[in-house]
């Protein structure tokens, strides 16, 4: 088992993405894995700002990927919810991105596990209503 964190707002969910973020080398790969609702978002703007990007950081939904370039390394911020198929992680040069220079996040990593290379630090996200409306358990673990 990994590191394992609790959340009680959504600001604590991003200051976690930001302490997280801070250790992040080049080439890293983050694997966000939550429902709906859960914090992928909060975390994702909190692990930017860790590398230093100033900028609101959004979930790349409907683009598949943002790159933000401000920061100590490069953030390549994929969100692969509404993925059609591989043949698109192709198109937008995915294997190039997490294998490049800066660091890969990706929310919904789940829906490409099988894609994900070998280290990828995973980190899962979820409720525990009987703890709060706010509460998250974040768990983080190597692949």
């Amino acid at each position: 088992m990994g590191r394992v964190y609790e959340s009680f707002s959504a600001k604590d969910t991003a200051d976690i993405g930001r302490e997280i973020a801070r250790e992040a080398k080049p080439g890293e790969v983050y694997a966000l894995v939550g429902d709906l609702g859960t914090g992928k978002t909060a975390f994702s703007g909190g692990f930017a700002k860790g590398l230093g990007i100033t900028e609101p950081v959004t979930s790349p939904t409907f683009t598949i990927v943002m790159e933000y370039n401000e920061g100590r390394l490069p953030l390549y911020h994929f969100d692969v919810y509404r993925l059609a198929d591989e043949s698109e992680l192709d198109e937008i040069g995915f294997f190039e991105y997490i294998d490049g220079e800066g660091v890969s996040l990706i929310e919904w990593a789940d829906l490409i596990r099988d894609l994900l290379p070998e280290g990828t630090v995973m980190i899962s996200i979820a409720k525990d209503l009987s703890k709060g409306f706010d509460y998250r358990r974040i768990e983080i673990e190597e692949l």
